[in-house]
């Protein structure tokens, strides 16, 4: 293949905005590829800002869930609640399920105490950081 028709070729792929480019002649294969520059965008400086600190509830410990997922307060459909208000808990007892990806995820007391609020309802959606419990010490 003639320099001319290479270049001819090359022309065309810039008018088209054609990145490749495959041309088979007489037995010959000749493969045009050329990069092109993306413009990018100018940075905007961005202040910095504050993200809040979850601090512990002054009326008891926060306990937050890890994940998205469902809620679920007991094992089975039909079972009791694996805690309910008032109840006595022993750290590393669990309170609750959490379903993310049809996996079952247990949530378990961080510390001993009593289970002061249930800030979810059963089978509810809950984004990670959403409070389900309020345990006193």
């Amino acid at each position: 293949m003639k320099e001319s028709d290479i270049r001819k070729y090359a022309q065309l792929m810039k008018e088209l905005e054609l990145t490749g480019l495959e041309i088979t002649e007489n037995d010959q294969v000749v493969r045009l590829e050329r990069n092109v520059a993306v413009p990018v965008a100018p940075t905007v400086p961005v202040e910095a800002v504050p993200t809040p600190v979850q601090q512990e509830p002054a009326d008891g410990i926060s306990v937050t869930s890890p994940m998205v997922g469902l809620f679920y307060a007991a094992p089975a459909e039909n079972a009791e609640p694996y805690v309910t208000l008032g109840d006595q808990v022993k750290k590393g007892q669990t309170l609750c399920i959490v379903e993310a990806m049809k996996l079952m995820n247990e949530i378990t007391a961080e510390c001993d105490g009593v289970i002061e609020k249930i800030c979810v309802a059963n089978g509810q959606m809950v984004e990670y950081g959403t409070e389900l419990f309020r345990i006193r010490r």
